[in-house]
């Protein structure tokens, strides 16, 4: 019989992409530090020795955007002349303007409403202590080991990638892990031998330790399987803002809707709402009510509350999935406004999302299971 297996994968913070993500949340918490106003959708492209900043910031601040630019890649370890790609020499190009004022007129504080039309999710299961789905948990736990490996590793460079592979039975419980993916790009000076050994042991074997399983059960690890790679970051390949929303939110575990959620300000609610779902499905696993949630947002732009609220539960639930909807609708405040003020959102907390993960980082305020007791008690359990 075939294997049931679920494959996630994720990424470092100096993988093109994400060096493009944490550019624009960088800008975002500039402008948020000085103007908790601000409407800010920041988009960056980031290729060989360039980098480009566009988008739409309407704000008080005064920010100066090629320097953050720079400062986010010698952060992130592009550092090296002559590599393609360093934060000294790479050539910045900025063409930002102002948000349209016709979106303005429907998101603004007296009417409220969502910056566009659009369907968020969010979820969370009981496979890990942070209620994510193992296999992302795993494969981000993996990316984030890699990424402090590089940072005291002279060897090492910032791009990297993990994928882990996870076999459940036929009830959705975990079985063990199947097969374990890492790759990071290298100096030439490190020995191909000698890099695998390293990874095994100093990244791969200790993660998979914390979430109570051995490597040596493991059937299939490949570390760096091309081999050699010594090219990467920006100058292999060119990086997008908003082009890794699988490994930002569940990777695949859970559905997507389909925005990002770099650059943006709260009252996108591509980006809120998906943090309020993550939250809303949390507490309803941590209050015991399901041992799997997904929860589902839609909006119409300019429009204040939701179209439509929906749970899944996947039959682990106590109770009925219309019954925890009714339960969320009552607790929870779902405008824009009141997801922005609920989980504090005009703040400068996000570059940290880019960098280590949007789901499953404890101290984020979507993270927090503080509607527990009030679940419970409505739910009478």
């Amino acid at each position: 019989m075939e294997k049931r297996l679920f494959t996630s994968e994720c990424v470092t913070c100096g993988h093109p992409d994400k060096v493009a993500d944490s550019i624009s949340d960088a800008i975002l918490d500039a402008c948020l530090a000085q103007d908790a106003g601000s409407r800010v959708a920041c988009e960056t492209m980031v290729t060989t020795d360039f980098c480009i900043i566009c988008g739409e910031i309407t704000t008080k601040a005064v920010v100066d955007y090629e320097t953050i630019a720079r400062r986010v890649i010698r952060q992130i370890g592009y550092t090296y002349p002559g590599s393609g790609f360093d934060a000294d020499s790479v050539e910045v190009l900025c063409k930002i303007h102002t948000q349209s004022a016709d979106i303005a007129l429907g998101t603004n504080d007296e009417v409220g409403g969502a910056g566009d039309q659009g369907m968020m999710f969010g979820g969370a299961c009981t496979h890990t202590p942070e209620l994510m789905p193992l296999p992302v948990a795993l494969s981000r736990a993996l990316s984030n080991r890699l990424t402090q490996c590089i940072a005291s590793n002279d060897l090492l460079r910032p791009d990297g990638k993990t994928q882990v592979s996870v076999e459940f039975d036929e009830q959705g419980k975990v079985i063990g892990i199947d097969t374990v993916v890492v790759s990071v790009m290298h100096s030439a000076d490190f020995e191909m031998e000698e890099l695998r050994k390293y990874i095994r042991q100093g990244v791969i074997a200790p993660v998979l330790e914390k979430y109570g399983f051995s490597i040596d059960n493991v059937a299939n690890i490949h570390i760096n399987p091309t081999g050699n790679f010594v090219i990467g970051g920006p100058n292999g390949d060119t990086g997008l803002t908003g082009r890794k929303i699988i490994v930002d939110t569940y990777g695949g575990y859970f559905s997507h809707g389909g925005g990002a959620f770099s650059g943006k300000d709260p009252t996108k609610v591509d980006r809120s709402g998906a943090y309020m779902a993550r939250y809303m499905a949390k507490n309803l696993v941590a209050a015991g009510l399901a041992e799997q949630v997904e929860v589902q947002l839609a909006y119409a732009i300019g429009v204040a509350e939701p179209v439509s609220v929906r749970v899944n539960s996947y039959g682990t639930g106590k109770i009925g999935d219309e019954e925890m909807t009714a339960l969320l609708r009552k607790t929870c405040d779902l405008t824009p406004g009141g997801i922005i003020r609920k989980l504090d959102l005009r703040r400068p907390i996000y570059g940290k999302t880019a960098m280590e993960g949007h789901f499953g980082v404890e101290d984020l305020p979507w993270e927090q299971t503080d509607l527990v007791d009030q679940l419970k008690a409505l739910a009478n359990i």
